[in-house]
């Protein structure tokens, strides 16, 4: 990603162009099929049996079970779903319960857009699950049962979250272990990705896969270290994967080093990190590296530790474990988190106030079915999901496309099949949005609801009212919930770049030391994959607050310089460690690895303050060369912004 000044691309300004693009990522044309099948398949037993509406309203309560489905083991898919699907029925349940009694309606909808924003702190299932229990209870709320009865619209319901919670884990039987696979499979294909891209010089694709590699190395320990916490009867299976991860540790290393340095590594290398997915991917015996046949003392370091690194590959045992976290102390730390910090009070003391504000707006809207106004305002105002600026814009934009292409289904495509064909349509296309891009998402979701409520109520969804409560919606939301609201626009994203800066420090203090017993060396691994883990979520931070045209947004551009030189620091600090392993440098003197750190200190105290940073003296001697510059490249880039702007870091 490259930003630079206020516009991009000549003169469009830099915080359209970033609200613009669409997240990279491969297509899962599984996600997209199975998401077809879920939506579309009970309004076609519907139609099939005479009763559209129940069709409609078991499509409805499958829904969940596409937006919050992730790419994950079975078991965690699972959890995830299953709790989504549990808060999503009782959110309905609620909603119809409460009917068109105002006295109840309102309050109940306050009440659960409070509890929702407090849930949120207590982790990404528990966020999912209240934002289903709030969308569904808007939705139960606003569904017409003057044809249906409340029970018999909930069975529907049930019924529906019941077929698309089996759809989803149908596979579970025959390829259990195949996503922990498949993530370990990723970190060998990524890594010789890499080596591919430095091989023909093309370093920004190298940098953009070393980000790859990041990604796909936390998604597959995540992956492997709560499957193994949770699943005893295969553990077998995990332990070989989690220790074969484990011992591929020295390869990444090497291969950042390699990286870094410009090596260009010999083409078996990258041919064995393919052959090594492919063997991970099919089960088989992993290959043998065949070492090579003349030995040049010229060979750079880097590459010699590929070697050696990819020679031990599946024949080292390396154990990691995670104690699994008990219930009761996943309530406690919520508690505590909710008792320690007044951010997550505030995010929800703004969307119950936003909330109360759109309830109040949609009984003085002259349309029927107003719901959609307080629907806007919650998942617009979902306190970790990014930015409210961002997510507002998107939203409206989105609502107008999507209610075009729902009105244009129900006037102008026959009921029946090839309106059930559409709906799969629909279906596949949320499935494609989600994760890509907010607005892409919202063009899906809107006309998938309106054909599910205008089937399954005698209410007519009339896009121009949807579009219209969208639009009060989004402007309530950017008013109150961002203009006015205290905070909403300060900078936020200099506090995280000086925890980054901070868990650099303690990795250089392992790393630029020789590597001692095998204790100290997963200590280092774990150290290495915090810093890395931290480097990745400051980017996804950073990708969200740039679309901002506030001074949240203007920071965000600033610090980005401050970013690259700390992630190309990182790098520095894995090749010279990689260097010292292979006995091809010397290990640098204590004095020199505190320089690192206090140069470290000086700058996350810079960020935070928002004071230039003090002189420092920086490592010198041969070996920390390119330590020392990233060190100088980040200090500079800390001095670079005019940091009174962005006193107030968090």
């Amino acid at each position: 990603m490259e930003v630079s000044g206020e516009r991009a691309g000549g003169v469009t300004p830099r915080w359209v162009v970033n609200l613009l693009r669409v997240a990279p990522k491969p297509i899962q044309w599984t996600q997209l099929v199975r998401a077809a099948v879920i939506l579309s398949v009970p309004i076609a037993l519907g139609y099939l049996f005479g009763n559209v509406g129940y069709g409609a309203l078991a499509s409805t309560g499958a829904l969940p079970s596409v937006t919050a489905d992730i790419s994950d083991t079975y078991r965690a898919r699972a959890v995830r779903l299953t709790g989504a699907l549990c808060a999503a029925v009782l959110g309905f349940a609620l909603g119809l319960l409460a009917g068109g009694d105002a006295a109840l309606s309102v309050p109940l909808v306050i009440v659960v857009a409070a509890v929702s924003a407090l849930v949120s702190e207590a982790g990404s299932n528990a966020s999912i699950a209240s934002l289903q229990l709030f969308v569904f209870t808007v939705l139960g709320i606003g569904h017409s049962t003057d044809e249906v009865s409340a029970g018999t619209s909930l069975t529907c319901f049930c019924v529906g979250a019941v077929w698309g919670l089996s759809v989803a884990l149908a596979g579970w039987t025959v390829r259990a272990t195949s996503p922990e696979r498949s993530a370990v499979a990723q970190v060998y294909l990524e890594l010789a990705t890499m080596l591919s891209a430095v091989s023909v010089g093309d370093e920004k694709s190298a940098l953009d896969a070393r980000h790859q590699l990041t990604e796909a190395l936390n998604t597959a320990y995540d992956r492997l270290l709560t499957a193994r916490s949770w699943l005893s009867g295969r553990d077998d299976t995990y332990r070989k994967l989690l220790n074969l991860l484990a011992a591929t540790t020295p390869a990444i290393e090497a291969t950042v080093a390699a990286v870094n340095a410009g090596v260009h590594p010999p083409r078996a290398l990258i041919g064995h990190f393919t052959d090594l997915a492919t063997a991970v991917l099919s089960d088989t015996r992993l290959p043998v590296l065949q070492p090579p046949r003349d030995e040049r003392p010229e060979q750079a370091p880097a590459v010699t530790a590929l070697y050696e690194a990819l020679s031990d590959i599946g024949t080292e045992e390396r154990r990691l474990h995670r104690s699994r976290t008990s219930a009761r102390e996943r309530i406690t730390e919520w508690a505590h988190s909710l008792v320690s910090g007044p951010l997550t009070w505030l995010a929800a003391v703004r969307l119950t106030v936003c909330v109360a504000l759109a309830e109040l707006t949609r009984f003085l809207v002259p349309t029927e079915q107003s719901y959609w106004i307080t629907l806007t305002v919650g998942l617009v105002l979902k306190p970790d999901f990014g930015s409210v600026f961002g997510r507002a814009v998107l939203r409206g934009a989105g609502t107008v496309l999507g209610a075009g292409l729902g009105t244009a289904a129900l006037l102008l495509v026959p009921h029946g099949a090839l309106l059930v064909l559409l709906i799969a349509l629909f279906g596949a296309g949320l499935a494609f949005g989600k994760g890509r891009h907010y607005g892409l998402l919202s063009a899906f979701v809107t006309p998938l609801i309106l054909v599910q409520m205008e089937l399954s109520s005698d209410v007519d969804e009339v896009a121009s009212a949807r579009i219209l409560d969208t639009a009060i919606g989004c402007v309530l939301v950017l008013v109150f919930g961002y203009l006015l609201w205290p905070g909403s626009r300060r900078p936020v994203l200099g506090g995280r770049l000086a925890d980054v800066a901070e868990t650099i420090a303690e990795y250089a203090e392992y790393a630029l030391r020789p590597v001692g017993d095998e204790a100290d060396r997963i200590e280092r691994s774990r150290r290495r994959r915090r810093a890395y883990r931290g480097l990745s979520d400051l980017r996804t931070a950073f990708q969200q607050i740039v679309v901002e045209p506030s001074a949240a947004g203007r920071q965000a551009v600033a610090w980005w310089p401050a970013i690259v030189s700390l992630e190309q620091l990182t790098d520095a600090v894995t090749a010279v460690a990689v260097a010292v392993g292979q006995e091809a440098a010397e290990p640098p003197e204590d004095s020199e690895v505190r320089k690192v750190r206090a140069a470290l200190a000086e700058l996350s105290l810079a960020v935070r303050t928002g004071a230039r940073p003090n002189e420092v003296e920086l490592p010198r001697g041969e070996v920390l060369a390119g330590v020392r510059s990233q060190l100088a490249g980040a200090l500079d880039s800390v001095t670079g912004p005019d940091l009174r702007t962005f006193r107030h870091v968090r």
